[in-house]
């Protein structure tokens, strides 16, 4: 009987082969078209600015092709699914969607987004959906290397001499070697082991904000990496254009992610940090944890909305300046009169300078007029209006008068406000009273240039305060225009030889000319060239474009105004918010989604949970569960789905052997796989040299949303003392370990962590 299942599973491995060598063939015929479409298209030169338009767009569209080609190479086919319903078939699932040309284009190959894959997901023996037998497909390049069948239906099952599952998880043998396998420093995709619950969240139709609520290790950033790739390929037109963007707690994370969705097919969504969100400015600069909770209270806004004003001055004494040789005085009067129309025009600072600068030099112009007149006609103006509009004109362009208005009203960016008001006390002082004195003084830094994560929030903030005066680069644009457009008149005049006139004088009239195909502005237009850039590249470099979709990870570490940042890149609020509150470690994030979310939503928001643990073992998540209890008694720890038989241990020593003993435990404990030794800030310089190819040493803040097969835990205590929020940080830093958990500490254990002792 055993030779007999193996002789019919060899055959049945045999037919999965035929069938994934049948689709890779296919697969490099789609990518020679691919190819060799967009080698014709980068050769192909000239053209209308219509045809150069259409060149960009299916150079964009082949380069895309290939990219997800390529990406689908490995496990190009996972899974099938035999249904029997009124007519049975059986549908293959993978990376993308193949069809047969030579078959009335049915499918070979189901994408894993399309709605008719889904069964391969969500049936299970209680609601088959038509589902007789669910088989994952493993392979190795272009070899298939094993199959896993689970039968929903006990007819088919006795028939194929195997046994019914009935534990409702789709695929536990897949599953569980995919939980088992080492890490290798890169997130993997887990397309071919959705479970239901999960299923669910990434197909979600909820139009407004969508939270997904989950502990450590229930796939919270698979699921929304996945829906990303769902929702790019079930809204392609609409999300194409406007991009999707994801934003993760720090750069390990990104660089952590950053396979995922090349894998799964998409190349168009840009990944940042918040940080990082803010056009031209990288985030370098560490703050305190006091300061950036202060930054990201929502009481900066009028902080900064002050230091704008501060910056609309009115001179102490009369500035005096001279015009065409008559005195001009611009006083306190004039600039004070100036400031409350520039004011009350509610524009942004930057926009609303030309009113002040008009105000400024319409006195300044009755001035001359009253001057002037008095000497021509001994008290009476001579001057018309003709000559007061050309005075403004010329004391417009006054370098003198120009730099005097400048002096009271400057054009000013974020980056020197936010600068120049945090190296500044007396500047904090004015502009900050509503702050306290402890709380100014953790705000002072020198200025070298450099911003910090929670700046970049202040400075989108500034952004708005300011707004941007482009008139100047507006005319530039007009010049330039205006010389092309002459040039190619010229240029046309010498292909015509002369004026029309005399061509029509001397050529036969049918014979065309030049003029006769093209005028000077089509021309113009041909040679204006730009730089071909995809939908992410572009957002990422224009702070005020807006997204179609955006998902956030980690999303219970962003402050007040961190939120009102992303909000503003996002105005259909069509936001898919991951995180857990209990994991939360910045003293500005967030314990209540209700209070970040309604201000902006109302009621249009929905939470959902993931409540199963694929990722930390039984024995771990016993330990982390106490911590939890102290953290949030009514939450209830996520159900671990596996055990490894690795029980953690604590290993106390005197302080000057920590390092010794952490070395030992890494060298013991080698293998395949990715180890982490996580420490407070205060000792990440000390255990730095323990770092290597697999393994890390981060403090816990660096080590939020990865995971590794081996953990090495410093000094839980310190965890806990250095934050306001160090109970969250030793939870998170206990749930990163997929295997293995050692707590190595010379101070005494916390008390949430007993079970060790």
């Amino acid at each position: 009987m055993p030779d007999r299942l193996a002789h019919a599973r060899s055959r049945e491995i045999e037919t999965e082969q035929e069938r994934l060598s049948l689709l890779y063939d296919r697969l490099d015929g789609m990518r020679d078209y691919a190819r060799n479409r967009l080698k014709t298209v980068l050769l192909d030169t000239g053209g209308t600015p219509q045809a150069r338009s259409e060149r960009e767009s299916f150079t964009q569209l082949y380069s895309e092709d290939l990219s997800k080609y390529d990406a689908a190479e490995h496990g190009l086919c996972f899974g099938r699914i035999d249904l029997d319903g009124e007519t049975p078939e059986t549908r293959y699932i993978g990376r993308l969607g193949i069809l047969d040309e030579d078959n009335d284009y049915e499918p070979l190959l189901l994408d894993w987004r399309a709605p008719l894959a889904r069964p391969f997901y969500l049936a299970t023996t209680a609601n088959p959906e038509d589902v007789t037998r669910r088989r994952h497909i493993r392979s190795r390049n272009r070899a298939v290397t094993a199959i896993n069948d689970e039968f929903l239906d006990l007819d088919t099952a006795r028939r194929e001499g195997a046994t019914g599952s009935d534990d409702g998880v789709g695929g536990e043998s897949a599953l569980l070697t995919a939980l088992n396998a080492a890490r290798t420093g890169h997130m993997n995709d887990i397309v071919e082991t959705i479970q239901s619950e999960q299923d669910a969240i990434i197909r979600s139709e909820h139009k407004s904000v969508l939270v997904v609520q989950g502990g450590p290790g229930t796939g919270k950033t698979a699921v929304a990496l996945h829906r990303a790739a769902y929702l790019l390929y079930t809204y392609r037109q609409q999300l194409a254009k406007s991009g999707v963007l994801i934003i993760g707690p720090n750069a390990t994370f990104l660089d952590y992610i950053g396979q995922v969705l090349p894998s799964l097919g998409e190349t168009g969504v840009l990944l940042s940090t918040i940080g990082d969100l803010y056009p031209g400015v990288k985030a370098v600069r560490e703050d305190t944890l006091r300061a950036g909770e202060v930054k990201g209270s929502l009481r900066m806004i009028e902080v900064l909305k002050q230091a704008v004003r501060d910056r609309q001055a009115v001179p102490s004494t009369p500035v005096e300046l001279t015009f065409d040789g008559y005195p001009m005085r611009l006083d306190r009067k004039i600039a004070t009169r100036a400031r409350g129309r520039a004011r009350s025009s509610r524009r942004p600072h930057n926009l609303a300078r030309p009113i002040f600068a008009s105000s400024v030099i319409e006195a300044l112009t009755e001035q001359i007029a009253a001057t002037m007149g008095a000497d021509l006609s001994g008290g009476k103006s001579l001057l018309s209006q003709a000559d007061l509009t050309e005075i403004s004109d010329e004391m417009r362009a006054d370098p003198h008068v120009q730099a005097a208005i400048s002096n009271l009203w400057p054009i000013l960016s974020p980056q020197d406000v936010l600068a120049d008001l945090l190296a500044d006390p007396a500047a904090l002082d004015r502009a900050a009273s509503s702050l306290s004195a402890e709380e100014r003084a953790e705000l002072v830094r020198s200025d070298d240039g450099t911003f910090s994560a929670a700046d970049a929030p202040l400075l989108d903030e500034l952004a708005e305060l300011l707004g941007v005066d482009d008139s100047e680069e507006r005319e530039r644009a007009r010049r330039r225009w205006r010389a092309q457009l002459a040039e190619a008149q010229d240029a046309l005049d010498i292909l015509t030889g002369s004026a029309p006139q005399d061509i029509e004088d001397e050529l036969d009239p049918e014979i065309l000319m030049a003029y006769d195909l093209i005028d000077a502005s089509q021309l113009a237009q041909r040679q204006q060239f730009g730089t071909r850039q995809t939908t992410a590249e572009r957002a990422a470099g224009d702070r005020t474009w807006t997204y179609g979709h955006v998902i956030i990870d980690e999303a219970q570490e962003l402050s007040e105004m961190a939120w009102r940042m992303v909000m503003r890149r996002i105005p259909n609020r069509w936001i898919t918010v991951v995180g857990d509150v209990a994991q939360t470690g910045d003293p500005a994030g967030t314990s209540s989604w209700q209070d970040v979310l309604e201000p902006y939503v109302a009621k249009r928001w929905k939470r959902t949970e993931l409540s199963v643990n694929y990722r930390t073992p039984a024995e771990i998540m016993a330990i982390a569960a106490d911590v939890l209890k102290a953290i949030d008694p009514s939450a209830e720890a996520p159900r671990s789905v596996r055990e490894t038989g690795n029980v953690p241990r604590a290993h106390q020593v005197s302080a000057d052997k920590l390092r010794d003993e952490v070395a030992k435990l890494v060298e013991e404990q080698q293998g395949p796989g990715t180890s982490a030794v996580l420490a407070p800030a205060a000792l990440i310089e000390q255990l730095t040299p323990l770092a290597g190819e697999s393994v890390s040493v981060l403090t816990t803040h660096d080590a939020k949303g990865l995971e590794f097969d081996r953990v090495y835990l410093v000094e839980p205590q310190e965890v806990i003392a250095e934050s306001p929020r160090g109970l969250n940080d030793l939870y998170v830093a206990l749930t990163r370990a997929t295997q293995h958990l050692a707590v190595v500490h010379s101070e005494p254990l916390p008390e949430v962590l007993s079970a060790l002792a």
